[in-house]
């Protein structure tokens, strides 16, 4: 039986696309292994969004060259986002490339692979002095084209056993054009799955024991807008959120990333009022300063954005709010930069991911005059992860001493003695405890936080919980623990 790799660069959107490939190969008979050194064929999902993804992918595949000349049977490919971006000449430097895929044909890597194993197959059981005539099964296979309706063709994964939490991929590419930012061009315009067929992927991977789902899109919160109408004054995402909302069995739902001109009034209704939908929003600000956000094409203000999180607290009591921040965009003085830290200062996220600016290629903002240096990128960088952290502390500090509720997914990954969970609001927690809890949902009585993770005990059923059977929330009676809603978010993005 033949047995691949896969090691995914980036984002949850290609963590997603990696799983379909998995599914797709093991369909075929294929093995999941978790050691390149034991494949047969290796794969890696690229990213382009910041260029150390791209320098990693690219550095993994030249190590690989030296396993290539001695195991000639095995495949070597690229797929997604760097593929996409640059397409046949990854082979220039990496002869042994096997396979470049890009973002719309991943339902199509399988047939692919099988088609290459076939020919190195042939080729390794062909004589020496024939070699010549078997050059045309020396080729590479590039496709990045565009492919109608690819959008629907990421609805299959690998679920582990007692898995408690999937992405669902509800549409694909983006319209925005933000100055900094090539997924437009490495994902194509946006095209948006039907409700109808979303629902169906839910519904069945509830019936595999999944209990919390969380949707995926470039701008997730403008899904549906040129395919689909409203429906009494309801966007289509939002008749997303209350349909799925509806499918017995799940506990949570969740969507990102948003952007900030997709929180219409419906949507802040929607976060009011729907049960399933998690306490937690991650709504990427970029910059703090005006002149900064205009150069970036982020059509909104510093202004409306705070309005915008407002809105969002008062409609949801105790909700999370993390976000995206660039410090170091081409311009970017000493005065736009205080913009950014007030408003941070401000806001007080739960957390906050903060980048220096990469430039991109084929993106207006590699051109613009002004690129700020490095060390200064760095000193900003510094300099506002200290406001970050102060308060994500701040915010893990507060519940200490109470419980929380915690989907646990599984041992943790620093501990494996112990295991971990989410919070409603995205907090890691890490608590001893039996594997049985695995893919269920417990309170945590947490006893310390270190500003990113919380560390508690489970409280498990004694005559002073009951367990609320609608929602599989657990409501303690016990006057010795408080409980609290408002855990804060962890929000982790490579």
């Amino acid at each position: 039986m033949p047995k691949f790799f896969i090691k995914t660069y980036g984002c949850q959107m290609n963590e997603r696309d990696s799983e379909q490939v998995a599914h797709s190969l093991i369909a075929q008979g294929y093995e999941r292994v978790a050691d390149e050194r034991e494949a047969d064929v290796v794969l890696l999902n690229t990213c382009s969004v910041r260029d150390m993804a791209d320098q990693k992918a690219l550095g993994k595949m030249g190590m690989m060259g030296r396993m290539a000349k001695e195991r000639p049977h095995m495949v070597f490919g690229f797929l997604g986002c760097m593929a996409q971006a640059r397409g046949e000449s990854l082979l220039e430097n990496l002869p042994h490339v096997d396979l470049v895929v890009g973002t719309q044909k991943f339902h199509r890597v399988a047939d692919y692979v099988e088609e290459l194993v076939a020919k190195k197959t042939a080729r390794s059981a062909t004589p020496p002095y024939q070699n010549h005539a078997m050059d045309d099964l020396r080729s590479s296979i590039v496709d990045i084209a565009d492919e109608p309706g690819s959008q629907s063709t990421i609805r299959d994964q690998e679920l582990a056993q007692n898995q408690a939490t999937a992405f669902v991929s509800i549409m694909q590419g983006c319209n925005m054009h933000c100055t900094f930012c090539i997924v437009p061009q490495t994902r194509g315009a946006e095209r948006s799955r039907s409700i109808a067929e979303i629902v169906r992927e839910v519904r069945d991977l509830v019936a595999h024991g999944v209990k919390e789902v969380t949707f995926l899109g470039q701008i997730v919160n403008l899904y549906g807008r040129h395919e689909f109408p409203k429906r009494d004054g309801k966007s289509p995402f939002v008749q997303l959120l209350e349909a799925v909302n509806e499918i017995e069995g799940l506990e949570r739902l969740r969507f990102t990333s948003p952007h900030p001109i997709g929180f219409r009034n419906d949507l802040i209704d929607a976060i009011s009022h729907l049960p399933k939908l998690a306490e937690h929003v991650h709504l990427p600000l970029q910059s703090g300063s005006n002149r900064i956000l205009k150069a970036m094409h982020r059509a909104y203000t510093a202004e409306k954005y705070v309005d915008l999180v407002r809105r969002i607290r008062d409609a949801r009591e105790g909700i999370a709010i993390t976000t995206d921040i660039i410090v170091g965009f081409p311009g970017e003085t000493d005065d736009d930069y205080r913009h950014t830290r007030d408003l941070v200062e401000e806001l007080q996220f739960d957390n906050a991911f903060v980048f220096r600016y990469s430039p991109r290629r084929q993106t207006p903002a590699a051109e613009m005059p002004d690129q700020i240096d490095e060390h200064i990128k760095q000193e900003r960088n510094q300099d506002l992860l200290e406001v970050v952290n102060e308060s994500t502390r701040r915010s893990g500090e507060r519940l200490v001493g109470r419980a929380v509720e915690v989907l646990c997914e599984g041992p943790s990954k620093t501990n494996p003695m112990r295991l971990m969970g989410r919070t409603r609001t995205n907090k890691i927690v890490v608590f001893e405890g039996n594997e049985k809890l695995i893919g269920e949902i417990v309170d945590v009585h947490v006893q310390r936080a270190n500003g990113f993770s919380l560390y508690g005990t489970p409280l498990l059923k004694d005559p002073g919980t009951f367990q609320v059977a609608s929602t599989g929330r657990r409501v303690e009676n016990s006057p010795a623990v408080r409980r609290d809603e408002s855990a804060v978010a962890h929000f982790c993005r490579q």
